[in-house]
């Protein structure tokens, strides 16, 4: 490939991973970039993410753990530019929710209009849309989970117990914190009709 080509290249690897919001897999910007070659598109990644590093100070091209590539901002930036956030991904109820789900999951539908009213309908509608959420049918009941792109979009890394554990760390006051070993353990066992 010429020097022109390599820049179209970068140039459509940038636009894709900045108009897409979320990670893409290798494969995607393979085809993306337009070059068809798994190696070409790596070395194109590689010198976006190092141009990127000297280039921004508050965004980043970053490297997922799972091969994926993500746009993003800086995380040491959320708290200074949320003012200037023109419009959140989520309404705060339905990141309410979600949040909920998360702590909770496996968690009934039934359980999430006890505690959240019936308007949880619209936000599991929301959430699945965005396939941050995904459920299964056990009897009459439907049961959710996050899925792992609502792992990938938020920066969240492990199991779902660790998950609950770094979510229950996080919402107390570091005076009150309890170690980890005297915290109560949550069942993630699926539920069952029975229940």
């Amino acid at each position: 490939m010429g020097k022109i080509e390599d820049d179209d290249a970068m140039a459509r690897l940038e636009a894709s991973l900045y108009s897409a919001g979320r990670p893409l897999t290798i494969e995607e910007l393979i085809r993306a970039s337009g070059t068809e070659s798994r190696t070409k598109t790596l070395a194109l990644m590689t010198n976006l993410v190092k141009k990127t590093k000297s280039v921004f100070r508050a965004i980043e091209v970053a490297s997922l753990p799972d091969g994926s590539y993500v746009f993003q901002l800086k995380p040491e930036f959320n708290t200074v530019i949320r003012k200037y956030a023109s419009k959140p991904l989520l309404p705060t109820a339905t990141l309410k929710t979600l949040s909920y789900i998360a702590y909770m999951q496996p968690i009934s539908s039934k359980r999430l209009v006890e505690v959240r009213g019936s308007g949880v309908y619209m936000h599991l509608k929301l959430l699945q849309q965005l396939d941050y959420i995904e459920h299964q049918n056990v009897g009459r009941l439907k049961i959710y989970n996050t899925t792992e792109k609502f792992q990938k979009y938020f920066g969240i890394q492990g199991d779902k117990d660790l998950l609950k554990q770094k979510l229950f760390n996080k919402v107390r006051n570091p005076s009150q914190a309890v170690p980890v070993e005297q915290q109560p353990q949550v069942s993630t066992e699926p539920l069952t009709q029975s229940q």
